[in-house]
């Protein structure tokens, strides 16, 4: 997704460079504020006793020195760096979103963007009847009707198993399958954990879910309450699913959406729900179609805008 040709004229070339040149001025001041430091740099603890070296550091000649690039974070006595790039680490209460790539006895296994598969055992998650009850035999051998090979899943990391590979829950309505959606790969380090995940834009009718793996889900707006009927209900026919297709204004906003995620992650700009939002609303405010979201134009309008945006937070901050 990072890889975006763009055929830049010679006046958008200019504008471009200009706003990196800003931004990349804003994000010196900002690192040099916040102890950034690269492979090697000695990091400063004033000769404090007892302090413990985290991840990012060691032990060199009695001094702490960095062992990655990126910022130094203390929490009390601990001293560690934070990579301003890295991949998905996971951690219990993670939001995440998967694909299943095997049907087991009695659990899932998910694919979420991890050097190992995720597993959702059958005990994890809430039945289709809504009851909380033992699992039987007969809901493993129903386990198809609930998830099958390349269904998407809203899930929550509940633990580590002693393989390794991540323990996954869906004890909530909020949580299961996704359809009538977009799944978009982005790289981990711009989705920050944040308290709420799971986003509900009114005005587009559409859900919005940024997985704490890279993996973002944009899909029409399933109400709890109408997903647990859906649930509890017989198979639908063939009129009730033509009734549930998805709106053509709604296919629009989730195309829009998506190509609003998709060009902040080519830029490299965390992902949040207001910075998407922001972009889906300027693109509509400058008439931009859809497919030219993508395009040179817009892409040179969201970095000097992002730069206008930084400069104007260091000067609040002066």
């Amino acid at each position: 997704m990072r890889d975006l040709h763009l055929s830049l004229n010679q006046t958008q070339r200019v504008r471009l460079q200009a706003a990196l040149d800003q931004l990349e001025s804003d994000a010196s001041s900002t690192a040099a504020s916040a102890a950034s430091v690269t492979v090697a740099d000695t990091i400063p603890v004033n000769h404090e006793d007892n302090i413990l070296k985290g991840h990012g550091t060691s032990d060199l000649d009695g001094q702490v020195v960095a062992t990655l690039c990126g910022v130094v974070e203390r929490v009390n006595k601990l001293v560690y760096v934070r990579a301003l790039r890295s991949r998905y680490k996971p951690e219990v209460g993670d939001i995440i979103v998967g694909r299943v790539i095997e049907v087991a006895p009695k659990r899932w296994r998910l694919e979420i963007n991890f050097s190992q598969d995720a597993v959702l055992m059958l005990s994890s998650m809430n039945l289709p009847d809504g009851i909380q009850r033992r699992r039987t035999a007969v809901d493993e051998l129903n386990m198809r009707s609930i998830f099958i090979e390349n269904d998407f899943i809203c899930a929550e990391v509940r633990g580590f198993q002693h393989d390794g590979s991540l323990h996954l829950q869906a004890r909530s309505q909020k949580y299961g399958k996704l359809e009538k959606g977009q799944l978009l790969t982005v790289p981990p380090y711009l989705v920050k954990r944040r308290k709420q995940h799971f986003h509900h834009l009114e005005q587009y009718d559409v859900d919005l879910i940024l997985g704490c793996n890279g993996f973002v889900w944009v899909g029409q707006h399933v109400d709890t309450t109408t997903k647990e009927s859906t649930l509890l209900s017989d198979e639908p026919s063939d009129k009730e699913e033509t009734n549930n297709a998805v709106p053509p204004e709604t296919r629009r906003n989730i195309c829009r959406i998506a190509n609003a995620i998709r060009l902040l992650s080519v830029i490299g700009l965390t992902l949040s729900v207001e910075s998407v939002t922001e972009t889906v609303e300027e693109s509509v405010r400058a008439n931009v179609q859809i497919n030219e979201m993508l395009g040179a134009e817009f892409y040179v309008q969201t970095v000097e805008r992002e730069a206008q945006r930084r400069a104007s937070l260091v000067r609040k901050r002066r």
